[in-house]
């Protein structure tokens, strides 16, 4: 919360003329959002939230101020000479990559799918009749082969097998 130590009382004059020929202010407009999605909030970090003294124990107040500016002109210089160096090939970078995926997503990957999906039914009706004519009728014929097979045992046998686990 603003406390109002710093709050400035301001002269608005409405009229259009200047009768005393003093100078109109312009206020700059506020910058661009260079972040309207908030991707980077993460990165909006502020001197409280990196240094901090308890209320007692504290240094002379032109160290705190000093401290302050110098985080504040180390933040800020270090970030655009950083981005001055490493801003424009990085976007050119990016550009390219995002240019490639779109081109193969554009030229290849739609139309190798509207393409799967066209031919696909008539592959599944193949696949389906080769598996009816040659993979059913031999699961049929093995299922019928073994469902024959009987094997039977009888309490001799379960002891006779649990002394041969035992040994």
């Amino acid at each position: 919360m603003v406390s109002d130590d710093c709050l400035v009382e301001c002269k608005i004059d409405d009229s259009d003329e200047n009768d005393e020929g003093e100078e109109q202010i312009n206020t700059p407009p506020p910058p661009p959002d260079r972040d309207p999605r908030g991707i980077n909030q993460h990165l909006k970090v502020e001197v409280s939230d990196v240094l901090a003294e308890p209320s007692k124990p504290h240094s002379i107040d032109q160290v705190w101020i000093y401290s302050v500016t110098g985080f504040e002109n180390a933040r800020i210089w270090t970030y655009q000479c950083l981005s001055l160096l490493f801003a424009v090939p990085c976007a050119l970078v990016c550009g390219i990559f995002l240019a490639i995926l779109a081109c193969l997503h554009v030229w290849f990957l739609v139309p190798c799918i509207q393409l799967s999906n066209t031919f696909l039914p008539c592959l599944r009706s193949l696949c389906m009749c080769a598996v009816n004519v040659v993979i059913s009728p031999f699961c049929a014929s093995v299922a019928l082969c073994c469902s024959q097979i009987a094997i039977s045992l009888s309490n001799k046998d379960w002891i006779q097998m649990k002394d041969k686990d035992t040994v």
